[in-house]
C-alpha cells in the first residue's frame, strides 16, 4: 500500500485531495447563500453524480467528509456550495472511498455547504451537533429528500459517509426514521465511518428505532469504526461511549482479525476511479471495546497517524479496509433482498 508522508494531517490531506479530482476542472454555478436557507437540489450543478442509469436494483446515497478549510480567520466557518476547493475535496474522497459501492449500486451524491474541521472540532460535543445542524445537515436532508421524491423510484438504499459527512447522516437517520419511516423501512444499511456512534445517541428517544449492526448480515443498521493504532488513549474525533464494529470480520467483540484476513486495501491516494487495485496484507483490525475504536496493529504510527495526534488513522478508514466494506455492502444488500423478496409495500 502506497505510504504517505510521515504527519499527514487532517487539512493536509484537505489539500491532497484536490489534485485527485475526477475529470477536468470545469466552472460550477451554484447556491452561494450560507445565511440558513436550503441549497437548492432541482439545479444539477448541486450535485457530484447523479447515476441516472439506474442499472442497479439498489441506490447508494453518499455524504463526503470535511473538505473546505479556511484559509485565514476571516474566512467563514461554512463554505458556499460552488467553493471550487471543497468541490475537489469532495470529489478526491468520492474516488478514495464511495467508488467502493459502485458495483454495490446506484451512486448519488450531493456537494453540501460544509464547516471547517477545526472551526467544529473546537466546539464542545453538543455545540458540535448543532454546528452540523445548521447548515451541513440542512443541506444533506434536503438533498436527500430531493433524492427520494425524483430519482429514488422506491429502490432500496443505502447511506454512506466518512468523518463530517458520518455526522450529518447521524443528523438525517434522526429526522428520517421519525418523519419517513416507509422510506427508512427501505434502507439496506448505513455506513456511518469515521465518526462516533456512542450508546448515548442510541439511547436517546427520538432515535428508538436506530439500532446497530451486530454482525456481518444484519439490514437496516448503523455501521461504525474510527481506526486507531495501539496504545491511543485519547482523540478528539472520538467521544465517549462510542461504539465500533470490525471492519473486517463484521463483529462487535474483542477478536482479532489478521492483516492476512483483510480482502484488501487501495493506495492512499486514487487517481482514477479505474485504479483501484487491492493491496493484501496491509491491515489487521481489532475492536477496543473500552474506547469503542477499531485498533489496527500492523502499520506503522509514523507513516500514518494524523499530525499531532500519533496513532489515529482517520484518514485511512476506508482506504485500510476498501475491499471489505465493498463486499459487505453487497453481503447486506442479499440478504436485504432475501428477506424483503416477497415484500409489496417497498414500493
Amino acid at each position: 500500500m502506497q505510504k504517505a508522508k510521515r504527519g499527514i494531517s487532517i487539512l493536509v490531506m484537505c489539500a491532497l485531495m484536490l489534485s485527485v479530482f475526477c475529470g477536468s476542472d470545469q466552472t460550477v454555478k451554484a447556491e452561494t447563500s450560507v445565511d440558513g436557507t436550503v441549497t437548492d437540489y432541482s439545479n444539477p450543478n448541486n450535485w457530484l453524480t447523479k447515476d441516472t442509469k439506474e442499472d442497479k436494483s439498489v441506490d447508494v446515497f453518499y455524504v463526503y467528509p470535511t473538505a473546505y478549510q479556511k484559509q485565514s480567520s476571516e474566512d467563514p466557518n461554512y463554505c458556499t456550495v460552488d467553493n471550487i476547493s471543497m468541490i475537489k475535496g469532495a470529489n478526491g474522497a468520492f474516488n478514495r472511498q464511495a467508488t467502493a459501492f459502485l458495483p454495490v449500486g446506484n451512486i448519488y451524491a450531493p456537494y453540501y455547504r460544509q464547516a471547517d474541521a477545526l472551526y467544529v472540532l473546537g466546539l464542545k460535543p453538543a455545540e458540535q451537533d448543532a454546528a452540523i445542524d445548521l447548515i451541513p445537515a440542512k443541506d444533506v436532508k434536503a438533498a436527500f429528500y430531493y433524492y427520494i421524491d425524483h430519482y429514488n423510484n422506491g429502490r432500496p438504499f443505502i447511506l454512506a459517509g466518512h468523518s463530517q459527512g458520518s455526522s450529518v447522516l447521524l443528523n438525517l437517520l434522526t429526522d428520517l426514521s421519525n418523519k419517513r419511516p416507509e422510506v427508512y423501512k427501505r434502507m439496506v444499511a448505513a455506513y456511518a465511518i469515521g465518526c462516533s456512534v456512542t450508546t448515548d445517541y442510541l439511547a436517546k428517544p427520538e432515535n428508538k428505532n436506530l439500532k446497530f449492526a451486530t454482525g456481518p448480515d444484519d439490514t437496516g443498521v448503523i455501521i461504525s469504526y474510527n481506526t486507531e493504532g495501539i496504545g491511543v488513549t485519547k482523540s478528539p474525533l472520538v467521544l465517549p461511549n462510542a461504539i465500533s464494529i470490525n471492519p473486517i470480520t463484521w463483529t462487535r467483540t474483542n477478536r482479532p482479525a489478521t492483516k492476512e484476513s483483510n480482502e484488501g486495501s487501495i493506495t492512499l491516494l486514487t487517481p482514477s476511479v479505474s485504479d483501484l487495485t487491492p493491496v493484501k496484507g496491509v491491515a489487521s483490525a481489532q475492536v477496543d471495546l473500552k474506547r469503542g475504536v477499531v485498533v489496527c496493529s500492523s502499520i506503522s504510527s509514523a507513516d500514518y497517524s494524523v499530525q499531532g495526534l500519533p496513532g489515529v488513522y482517520h484518514t485511512y478508514d476506508y482506504p485500510l479496509y476498501f475491499y471489505n466494506i465493498r463486499s459487505n455492502a453487497m453481503n447486506r444488500v442479499d440478504h436485504y433482498w432475501a428477506a424483503n423478496a416477497t415484500d409489496t409495500n417497498l414500493q
